[in-house]
C-alpha cells in the first residue's frame, strides 16, 4: 500500500485515537495490565473504594408514575439478586462500579430474561476478558471473551468516560498510568531500601592499609561488641567509625508518594484529596467537614448515582424507574437530624410514619397523613 492510499474503511469504523497501552509495563517496571493492579496505590483504592461502596450500600426504589399518580412498587428480581448467585445487589453493584472506575467499562453476559425479554439475571465478566469492536460494515458491536465470539444479544455492557464514535469506555488506569505507576515504584523502591539492605548502616575505617583478613577481623571484633549490649565501643589508634543516615523523605520518596497519592485520588473527582485525608496545601476543619461531604455528593458521588438509576431504569418496563435514596447518606447527628425532621413535618412534605421509617420505628395508626403542628398533633398517641 502506497504512501499516498489508506486502507479504505467502512462507515462504521472507530477512529484511531492515540492513548496509551493497557497492556504495556507504565513506570519503573509497573505492570497495570490487569485491572487489580493499580489497587496497589492506596489513593485508588480508597477512592475507588468509596465511590463503589457508598454506590453499592445506599438504598434504592422503584416508582411507576409521576406526581401524585406515583406509586412505589416492590423490588423485582433483577435488583435482588442480580447475578443469581445469592450475594445480593449490594455484592454486585460493587463489583459493577470497581469495573467501570478503573476500566470504564463493565460487561457482563444476560443469563436470564422475563417474558417481556427484561434481563433478570446478569453475570459480569472481569473487565481485562473482554474485548469489543464495531464491525467495519454493518456498525454492530463484536464481542470477545476469553477469546471466545459472544453473540451481542446475550452481551451486557456499560461504559463511562465515553467519546465519539468509540464502542468502548476509556481507562483512567490506562490514561494515568504514568502517575499511578510513579507512585507504586516509589513505594517499592522505599521497601526495597529496608528489606534488601542495599545501604551500609555505617563505615568503620582505619588510616593504615589493610588486607581482606584484617578488615573482617576488624568487622566481625566491632559487630560482637555491639550484639547483645548497648554498652559505648572503644576503637583503637587509627579507627574512625561514621554511621550513615539516610533521611525518610531521601530512603521512601514521602514527597514523591504525597504527590502521586493527591493526584491519584484526583482522578475520580474534585475535593477527593481532601475528603481522603491527603495534603493539598489546605486544610480539614471541623467547620468544613459537612461541606466536603456535601462536595463529595454533588461533584463526584451524585454524577456516579445518576449513572447508576439509569443503569438499572434501562432493565424494567418502560413506565417504571430507579431512584437512589440519597437521604440515607447525611447521616447527621441526633439533634441536626431531628430539627430537618420538625421542618419536614412542619412543612407538610412528610408524614410521621415516613419520619419513623427514617428513624428504624414501627408505624403508628395516625401517622399516614400530614400532622398539623400548630393545633393539635394530628389526634392520637403512639401505639
Amino acid at each position: 500500500m502506497s504512501l499516498f492510499f489508506r486502507e479504505r474503511r467502512g462507515p462504521f469504523a472507530e477512529p484511531e485515537i492515540p492513548r496509551p497501552s493497557s497492556t504495556a509495563s507504565t513506570f519503573a517496571s509497573v505492570n497495570l495490565s490487569r485491572t487489580e493492579a493499580s489497587l496497589q496505590k492506596v489513593a485508588v483504592w480508597a477512592a475507588v473504594n468509596l465511590i463503589a461502596s457508598l454506590t453499592a450500600t445506599l438504598p434504592v426504589d422503584v416508582y411507576e408514575g409521576e406526581g401524585p399518580a406515583r406509586k412505589k412498587l416492590p423490588l423485582p428480581k433483577v435488583l435482588v439478586d442480580p447475578a443469581g448467585d445469592g450475594y445480593g445487589r449490594v455484592d454486585w453493584t460493587y463489583q459493577y462500579m470497581l469495573s467501570v472506575l478503573l476500566r470504564g467499562n463493565t460487561y457482563g453476559k444476560i443469563a436470564d430474561r422475563d417474558r417481556m425479554a427484561h434481563p433478570t439475571q446478569i453475570v459480569l465478566y472481569h473487565p481485562d476478558e473482554v474485548q469489543g469492536w464495531r464491525d467495519q460494515q454493518s456498525g454492530l458491536p463484536q464481542w470477545r471473551v476469553c477469546g471466545e465470539t459472544v453473540d451481542d444479544d446475550d452481551m451486557w455492557h456499560q461504559r463511562a468516560y465515553s467519546v465519539p464514535g468509540r464502542l468502548l469506555g476509556l481507562s483512567p488506569v490506562a490514561f494515568h498510568a504514568q502517575t499511578i505507576g510513579l507512585g507504586i515504584a516509589a513505594l517499592r523502591f522505599g521497601v526495597q531500601w529496608f528489606e534488601d539492605g542495599a545501604h551500609p548502616s555505617g563505615l568503620l575505617t582505619n588510616d593504615n592499609a589493610l588486607d581482606a583478613k584484617q578488615a573482617k577481623t576488624a568487622k566481625d571484633r566491632f559487630m560482637a561488641a555491639l550484639r547483645g549490649s548497648r554498652e559505648p565501643v572503644v576503637l583503637g589508634q587509627g579507627w574512625k567509625y561514621q554511621q550513615i543516615q539516610v533521611a525518610p523523605d531521601e530512603s521512601q520518596f514521602l514527597e514523591t508518594q504525597k504527590y502521586t497519592s493527591a493526584e491519584c485520588a484526583r482522578i475520580y473527582g474534585p475535593g477527593m484529596p481532601e475528603i481522603l485525608g491527603y495534603d493539598t496545601g489546605g486544610s480539614m476543619t471541623y467547620a468544613n467537614v459537612e461541606q466536603r461531604s456535601l462536595d463529595l455528593l454533588t461533584y463526584t458521588l451524585d454524577p456516579w448515582l445518576v449513572r447508576t438509576e439509569g443503569m438499572w431504569t434501562s432493565l424494567l418496563p418502560d413506565a417504571q424507574y430507579v431512584k437512589v435514596n440519597r437521604a440515607a447518606l447525611s447521616r447527621t447527628d441526633l439533634l441536626t437530624r431531628y430539627r430537618a425532621h420538625a421542618l419536614a413535618l412542619q412543612n407538610k412534605f412528610k408524614v410521621a410514619n415516613e419520619v419513623r421509617d427514617l428513624e428504624e420505628l414501627p408505624p403508628v395508626p395516625w401517622g399516614t397523613e400530614p400532622l398539623d403542628l400548630t393545633g393539635a398533633a394530628g389526634g392520637g398517641t403512639e401505639e
